[in-house]
């Protein structure tokens, strides 16, 4: 293998880079971004950066010194077997990584409204965020949250507007999404309601009314950025699919990071997982299965969101429990496990309580079971609670 080309300048590409590298690959390496910025972390975007605290999230990677064809502002249009086709022209590779993320789904009509994905885009919100400006931020997930979090701390007049019956209920459930209700104190939190069309001044709701807002910004997901692929003899669903080595189906080819859906043998669930710790972690596997080594990628999946004051951290995977316990009550310090038929830990979330992420975390590894009735005492470590 003479020269790899990776497609996406995220942290997930960036780290691929350096992964070949470190594995002792001396070849041709070309790393092609879309955005004009060297590679970024993208969650300080919602936090230190559209708090003021910071201008920038850039990654401390020398891509000179590691003998890296850097080519920012170049997007890829198009794949076949050997030949990345992109906005400056063919790009011929031995092996391929696959890193574009994904994009923000936006909604309706013809008013202007903000999404939060690039640097730019924090940027360009942060600076509409100012003292007495109403702000109608749609979607109470993750980046919602966050966005309301950081529009009330400026000042602004926030109206938060959710599809569903509870703050977080796509990401968490709307059960556990409720304990969440009482950190919207002092923004006018609507649920049960949709959004019909983004018009100017405001939001059109579906069944009639009209929210004023001198800023919208559109928090309802992404979805990942594969259609440059829709033409290629590449698997895609929900992603860009791929066995546990990260391996596509197409010879020669990895995906990486927000666009990957890659088998799990831990769940025995094909995941996509939208968050730092996938772009972080996964580059060494898919590296690795590049180079022809022999490599599985099965992490507990980790997240995490600062919101209202709170840390709220996250680690496995939920789906495969079958019932919820919790920790601690809502108006103080919590987390909430789910649990397997059999008792083991499938997923732990965590208010405030950084040493239940940990051990959780931990636990779900070693796929220990737990002492339910332990379990629900906060006051009981949760690494003692394995059976």
């Amino acid at each position: 293998m003479n020269h790899v080309v990776v497609v996406g300048a995220g942290l997930a590409g960036v780290r691929s880079v350096e992964a070949l590298r470190a594995r002792g690959f001396d070849g041709r390496i070309t790393l092609i971004g879309e955005e004009r910025h060297r590679p970024y972390d993208r969650p300080p975007l919602s936090k230190a950066v559209l708090l003021g605290d910071s201008d920038s999230s850039f990654v401390d990677s020398d891509l000179s010194a590691m003998g890296i064809d850097f080519r920012p502002g170049v997007s890829a249009k198009a794949l076949r077997a050997g030949v990345v086709e992109t906005t400056e022209g063919e790009l011929g590779y031995d092996g391929l990584v696959i890193a574009t993320g994904a994009e923000p789904i936006t909604l309706p009509g013809d008013g202007p409204q903000h999404v939060l994905r690039t640097l730019d885009d924090s940027l360009e919100l942060r600076a509409r965020l100012v003292p007495g400006a109403s702000v109608a931020v749609i979607g109470a997930g993750w980046i919602g949250a966050e966005v309301a979090t950081a529009a009330r701390r400026a000042g602004c007049a926030v109206t938060v507007i959710e599809a569903a019956s509870a703050p977080l209920a796509q990401a968490i459930g709307a059960e556990l999404g409720a304990r969440t209700l009482g950190w919207y104190d002092g923004i006018d939190l609507r649920l049960d309601t949709m959004v019909g069309s983004v018009d100017e001044g405001g939001v059109e709701l579906v069944g009639g009314g009209f929210v004023q807002a001198h800023v919208v910004v559109a928090g309802i997901g992404v979805r990942p950025a594969v259609e440059w692929l829709a033409d290629a003899d590449l698997d895609l669903h929900n992603g860009v699919v791929t066995d546990e080595h990260l391996r596509t189906s197409m010879p020669g080819v990895v995906a990486v990071g927000d666009c990957a859906a890659w088998w799990s043998r831990r769940f025995g669930a094909r995941l996509r997982v939208e968050h730092w710790d996938t772009a972080l972690s996964a580059p060494e596997v898919a590296a690795a299965t590049l180079l022809g080594e022999e490599a599985v990628y099965d992490p507990v999946p980790y997240f995490w969101s600062e919101q209202f004051g709170h840390m709220v951290q996250y680690a496995g995977h939920h789906p495969a429990g079958e019932r919820l316990l919790y920790r601690g009550r809502p108006e103080g310090k919590w987390s909430a496990c789910w649990l397997t038929g059999d008792d083991t830990l499938a997923a732990v979330l965590a208010v405030d309580r950084p040493r239940d992420l940990v051990q959780g975390r931990r636990i779900i590894q070693a796929g220990h079971r737990l002492d339910t009735e332990r379990l629900v005492d906060p006051d009981v470590p949760l690494r003692d609670c394995v059976v």
